[in-house]
């Protein structure tokens, strides 16, 4: 069954396709818009030479205004008239300074020449001049328009994500802590119930270790209250020797899987300090086995190694030999509602990340994983330093 973070992410990598899509086709456009504009510059600085030509004839016919008024239309296009040798005899558009004039005009021809291809202009007489222009300023802003504009796009993309996000993520905490605080309400009751009804047995003449197993369950029954009810809120952590706590964590829970389930551990003899709820942290390791056994089908191993090398970071690894995870899935596996069960809510993981990593400040993430061969969880947690 798709997970509703499927098919949200395939939406989402069809918004940014068409995202993209829309910035080519306007970079397209704006650079045709400018090959044609430049084209029409050219032409007009073409137009612009010959109206020098025709200056320097001698045809009385001519009609100077109409030249004169065409020389003068060009107000901006950079352009500098020159000889055959690069001496300059006029220019447009161009901003001189006071100073090293001749020094600055030479460094312009240069600058002119490597932007566009110079206009020749045939006096008829054995001499030549050259036209070097520049593209106008609102060419520039042009060229300059697709790149502001795709920046633009990109920024707005960007937001949109991170606020599209950021509401998730509080959507997903008011259902988590409502869920949890309703849960925890829900529990109290029958409880407190069981309680009295336990009071009541013990007068009666009941067998005390048939007592004795009921009253195990009703503790339970109050742990997972417990539990529950510290969602949502900051529950005060403690120094607790994460070994002993891991310990008794994986008791409860051989005792509670199937006996083709083989846990074997590997863990260090001196003490690893750290600062948590020793509650939420057997939350923790209850629904990682769990997620283990479910995955090897009820028969195979699970193996539990401590590394407390480290004089800051505590790490485990909680591995199994079940059918896997591939890579794609790594982290989508800690979403609410991510299973591959047929039956199951897919809030396991997700609660393990939250307990982890909201309210130990730590990190759990999967180490590696092979398809058919198993899977390892790493979770690493802050040592306390007295």
């Amino acid at each position: 069954m798709k997970s509703i973070y499927e098919s949200r992410d395939k939406l989402k990598y069809i918004f940014i396709a068409a995202a993209v899509l829309i910035a080519i086709v306007s970079v397209i456009v704006s650079d045709n818009l400018v090959k044609k504009l430049s084209k029409e510059e050219r032409f007009k600085i073409e137009i612009w030479a010959e109206s020098i030509r025709v200056m320097t004839s001698e045809d009385p016919a001519l009609n100077m205004k109409l030249i004169l008024k065409i020389m003068e239309g060009n107000t901006t296009i950079p352009v500098l008239l020159c000889t055959q040798r690069d001496e300059v005899l006029d220019y447009r558009n161009i901003d001189i300074p006071d100073d090293h004039v001749d020094v600055f005009l030479q460094n312009k021809i240069k600058e002119l020449r490597t932007k566009n291809p110079p206009i020749l202009i045939d006096l008829e007489d054995g001499t030549y001049q050259y036209i070097y222009y520049d593209d106008s300023v609102i060419l520039k802003r042009l060229l300059a328009f697709p790149y502001v504009q795709l920046s633009v796009m990109f920024v707005f993309i960007a937001i949109a994500f991170l606020a599209l996000a950021s509401t998730k993520r509080a959507e997903q905490n008011k259902v988590w802590v409502g869920l949890s605080k309703e849960t925890a309400h829900q529990l109290g009751t029958p409880i407190s119930s069981l309680i009295a009804w336990m009071e009541y047995l013990h007068t009666k003449e009941i067998e005390p270790a048939l007592l004795e197993e009921i009253n195990k369950d009703v503790k339970r029954l109050e742990t997972i209250a417990e539990r529950f009810s510290k969602i949502g809120s900051n529950p005060d952590p403690e120094p607790v020797n994460i070994i002993q706590s891991l310990t008794v964590a994986l008791e409860y829970m051989q005792t509670r899987i199937s006996a083709k389930v083989k846990v074997f551990t590997h863990l260090p003899e001196e003490p690893a300090w750290t600062l948590m709820n020793d509650s939420l942290f057997a939350w923790v390791i209850e629904n990682l086995i769990k997620n283990a056994v479910d995955a090897m089908e009820g028969q195979g191993e699970i193996t539990v190694c401590v590394d407390n090398s480290d004089s800051r970071i505590v790490r485990f690894d909680i591995s199994d030999t079940g059918k896997g995870i591939p890579k794609s899935k790594y982290g989508a596996v800690f979403h609410p509602g991510y299973t591959t069960k047929k039956r199951g809510w897919g809030l396991g993981l997700s609660l393990v990340k939250r307990i982890v990593e909201s309210y130990h400040g730590g990190k759990i993430y999967v180490k590696s994983s092979e398809v058919g061969k198993g899977t390892t969880f790493r979770i690493e947690l802050r040592k306390y330093k007295n």
